[in-house]
């Protein structure tokens, strides 16, 4: 921004708790991430715990944050729909100037500080700034047009179906009270925009089948019609890691659940 431009200071007034624990994992919209779960938890005192007075009556809010992860901002940007370069202020990247925020949220409930949140696109520990009602009467506008969404080359679907299917079924089963991330809710989230390899999807494309990256697990599936079938999981460390005792992991999932994880169901 230029040196002579004023300054404002901003203070965050919470923070954000989600499954998605990077940029990379996280959903670019709140209806890519369909029942996804997390918190918003305010910061103790200066009365926020009572702004939240009657917000509970509410199904959806908005909800400002700042992109703590961004450092820098970029003029043009290609959007994951795009098939060229936009001006940022005509997305929704975060690459902005300003790296301000705002998602809608569906609203479970309030106890005392804490906001249960559904639909959450917004990555873990991400500073709250502000928090509003959305008023559907006023917030949606049928007449809105698309925009550069519009445009026929654009990549606006189609939106899959996912579902786990034969042996991934028992392998998710056994993985949901071990492994430190929600594999379903992630892969459902990446795979309902398309199986295509994307900057923003890790997806690899092999004969008969693809691979998409969560954290440090590999799902492997299938497109069948508009459905994308998940058949198996294995995991992302390579055997001569797993069989180090000293090495440590680098997601949050202890390697000893993934040694355990292939003694279950082998590699694959």
């Amino acid at each position: 921004m230029p040196p002579h431009q004023p300054t404002l200071a901003l203070t965050p007034i919470g923070v954000v708790h989600s499954p998605w624990l990077d940029k990379r994992s996280a959903p670019r919209q709140p209806a890519e991430a369909r029942d996804v779960c997390g918190r918003i938890e305010l910061h103790a005192g200066a009365d926020l715990q009572d702004a939240l007075s009657d917000l509970d009556e509410w199904t959806h809010i908005w909800v400002l944050f700042w992109f703590h992860l961004n450092s820098s901002w970029r003029a043009k940007v290609q959007p994951p729909r795009s098939p060229k370069k936009r001006g940022v202020f005509s997305t929704r990247s975060p690459y902005r100037p300003n790296p301000i925020g705002m998602s809608v949220l569906r609203l479970d409930r309030v106890e005392a500080n804490v906001l249960y949140v559904r639909d959450l696109d917004i990555v873990d520990q991400t500073p709250v700034l502000d928090l509003k009602p959305y008023v559907a009467y006023t917030d949606a506008i049928g007449e809105a047009s698309g925009g550069w969404l519009a445009d026929p080359a654009t990549d606006t679907g189609p939106r899959y179906a996912v579902e786990f299917v034969e042996r991934a079924l028992v392998q998710l089963e056994w993985l949901r009270p071990r492994a430190a991330v929600d594999l379903e809710a992630l892969a459902t989230s990446v795979l309902r925009a398309g199986p295509a390899p994307h900057a923003y999807r890790r997806i690899r494309v092999y004969d008969g089948y693809s691979v998409l990256g969560v954290k440090d697990f590999r799902l492997r599936f299938r497109v069948v019609g508009h459905t994308i079938q998940v058949f198996e999981i294995g995991s992302g460390y390579r055997a001569r890691v797993l069989a180090d005792p000293h090495a440590e992991p680098t997601e949050q999932t202890p390697l000893s659940v993934h040694r355990e994880f292939l003694a279950q169901f082998g590699e694959g």
